[in-house]
């Protein structure tokens, strides 16, 4: 079974891909890399998917009304927990889905704040980033100093 924060933050190595290798003279973005991204992206959104699946199934399942208000308070807590994680894994199921919307439409793997490109160990590491390292990092210092 995957953990939990290997979906919400996976490595190549879970998703069972090997890093891309670029040749010298290829283009970034060309359509084997974006073909790369596209089998990451796919492959990630299948992970949410079947967990989400095995989430309804445990929850159907070990559903039991306990009389001891402890033992139910755990049963719920654990519940309210894991709709917690499946309401993150929605939210980036979304992003994944802009993601392969991107690719598609040839806009993957650009900055949409400066154009540049995002890079490729980036996009490896967050196959849905959609900002460069420089302007994510002006970014999270805007928010740091909005509070």
């Amino acid at each position: 079974m995957v953990a939990i924060k290997d979906i919400l933050e996976p490595s190549l190595e879970v998703l069972g891909v090997r890093p891309y290798k670029t040749t010298k003279t290829e283009e970034y973005m060309s359509g084997k890399m974006r073909g790369h991204f596209t089998n990451i992206l796919t492959l990630l959104r299948k992970q949410i998917m079947e967990e989400a699946d095995r989430t309804v199934h445990h929850m159907k399942d070990d559903l039991v009304n306990y009389a001891d208000p402890n033992d139910r308070a755990s049963q719920e807590e654990e519940f309210r927990l894991e709709l917690r994680t499946r309401d993150r894994e929605r939210k980036l199921l979304k992003k994944i889905e802009e993601s392969l919307q991107a690719l598609t439409d040839k806009e993957y793997g650009y900055c949409e704040v400066c154009g540049v490109e995002i890079g490729l160990r980036r996009l490896e590491a967050r196959p849905t980033a959609t900002l460069c390292i420089d302007c994510k990092m002006l970014d999270e210092i805007r928010e740091r100093q909005q509070g």
